[in-house]
């Protein structure tokens, strides 16, 4: 069964439930009010007879006339039961034979019940003894006709059952609406969810009333398509990284593979029997692809435990004495002049010492590797409230500013003065270590001026567990 349904069956029963127990207690409060009126009528009109008759006085027409209002009957009886006054024609059957008059005649106090003296609905009876000064009266009965208050009471229980019914049937149009109104945003909820797909995570539900429950469940479904939407998305540029990057690294893999597939079949075809110079050349070239291939696999694998999140081994270092080592191995070649710039203190911060060396190395030989012959390269340290930085300058070529944000990327190289050497897969370690210890490299160039990296570690590190200080 639908919930809609549900809802209606649930509400229209409870309000069911509340219209019948409160009718059936107003129709016993009402039948028990208009009976205790018959009664009391009666019984009041019994006592103030009594008390007439007990003073001597006899009953005279006015006083008949006012005790029997409101449908009353009087009946004044002797010791014997006989009838001595009465205002309604008894039945013959009746007479002496009422236990009433008789119950309390015999107690000395007052009776009542119920009898048949006018022939339609039960009578109420209310019997109370005398003993006057004078006369034979022994006992007097008042009594009156249930069947006015009877029919009072069938009537208000034909309107209560009447409104109730209607009530009901009301209750059962207005919960179906009821629950329609409070469901409708569901259906819009549902409706919108049905045409969604994996390819539209950009849709959303409609939130009518952020504040009730519905409109909660809506904006948290709609958080979570929004975290799926971007999860997929990160997926997406994911796939494309990858696919980007087996196509750079096919492509730079290929090159070196087909000129040793050249010369070792040059080698082998007549290079080696009949030329010896070039069988030499050949060799050296084979060697130095070989060794491009090396250092080209040893940085994809680089990258790979990267992207895999392989552990570090953190621990307080000075950064300045990292900088001055990979300064002192990139002046070895002497094409430039590499200067370190020693601060006035120990830059300690927590990192990893080779993974932050292999950047410093990596920026130090980019610098040098596109600075022309006599040009400089400078290299310091500096050092803030929140963190520290290497920072390497240099005096070369420079990168245009169109094409500065994207050294980083992996096979990435901006032409062709920068193409000649490496496989553009540099930047793009360094730019991972940085990360790896919750740090940055960014950079800054003017083409023609020189070029300047710059190296942002945290001071504390990234929350890795430190090794111990080997200082």
């Amino acid at each position: 069964m639908p919930i809609r349904w549900r809802l209606t069956l649930f509400i229209a029963l409870a309000i069911g439930a509340i219209l019948l127990i409160l009718g059936v207690s107003m129709y016993i409060l009402l039948r028990d009010a208009l009976l205790s009126n018959v009664e009391d009528t009666a019984r009041g009109r019994a006592v103030s007879a009594a008390r007439s008759i007990r003073s001597g006085e006899t009953l005279e027409a006015d006083d008949v006339e006012e005790l029997t209002l409101d449908g009353v009957f009087v009946i004044v009886r002797d010791s014997k039961g006989r009838v001595l006054t009465q205002t309604i024609n008894l039945p013959s059957e009746r007479g002496a034979g009422d236990p009433v008059w008789r119950r309390a005649l015999d107690s000395g106090e007052p009776a009542s019940g119920t009898a048949e003296f006018s022939g339609e609905e039960p009578d109420y009876i209310y019997a109370v003894p005398v003993n006057p000064t004078q006369g034979r009266a022994r006992v007097v009965e008042a009594g009156k006709s249930y069947e006015s208050a009877l029919e009072g009471v069938e009537a208000v229980g034909t309107i209560l059952a009447t409104g109730i019914g209607v009530a009901f049937v009301l209750s059962i149009g207005g919960a179906y609406l009821l629950a329609r109104a409070a469901l409708r945003p569901v259906e819009a909820v549902t409706a919108a969810a049905r045409e969604m797909g994996e390819g539209d995570l950009a849709r959303r539900l409609p939130v009518a009333n952020p504040k009730d429950e519905i409109g909660r469940l809506a904006t948290t479904i709609n958080g979570l398509l929004a975290r799926l939407e971007a999860a997929f998305r990160r997926r997406e540029e994911a796939l494309s990284r990858q696919r980007r990057f087996a196509a750079d690294a096919s492509h730079e893999l290929r090159t070196p593979l087909t000129s040793i597939s050249g010369h070792a079949r040059m080698l082998d075809e007549w290079a080696l029997a009949g030329d010896k110079e070039t069988a030499r050349r050949s060799v050296e070239a084979i060697r130095r692809e070989a060794g491009r291939m090396r250092v080209l696999v040893e940085s994809l694998l680089t990258l790979t435990r990267g992207d895999e999140g392989a552990p570090m081994q953190v621990g307080r270092y000075d950064l300045a004495a990292v900088a001055k080592e990979a300064a002192e191995t990139a002046a070895a070649g002497g094409k430039v002049s590499v200067e370190f710039v020693p601060p006035e203190r120990e830059v300690l911060a927590t990192f990893d010492r080779e993974r932050v060396l292999q950047v410093a190395s990596i920026l130090l030989d980019n610098a040098v590797k596109y600075t022309p012959d006599g040009g400089s390269v400078s290299v310091r340290v500096e050092e803030d409230d929140d963190g520290v930085a290497l920072v390497v300058s240099d005096t070369g070529v420079g990168i245009p500013e169109d094409r500065l944000p994207l050294v980083f990327e992996r096979f990435y190289r901006t032409d062709a003065a920068r193409a000649e050497e490496g496989a553009g897969l540099g930047l793009s370690i360094a730019r991972q270590i940085a990360e790896a210890h919750g740090g940055t490299v960014r950079a800054r160039s003017k083409v023609g001026v020189g070029s300047t990296f710059v190296l942002v570690l945290p001071r504390h590190g990234s929350g890795t567990q430190e090794a111990e200080d080997p200082g």
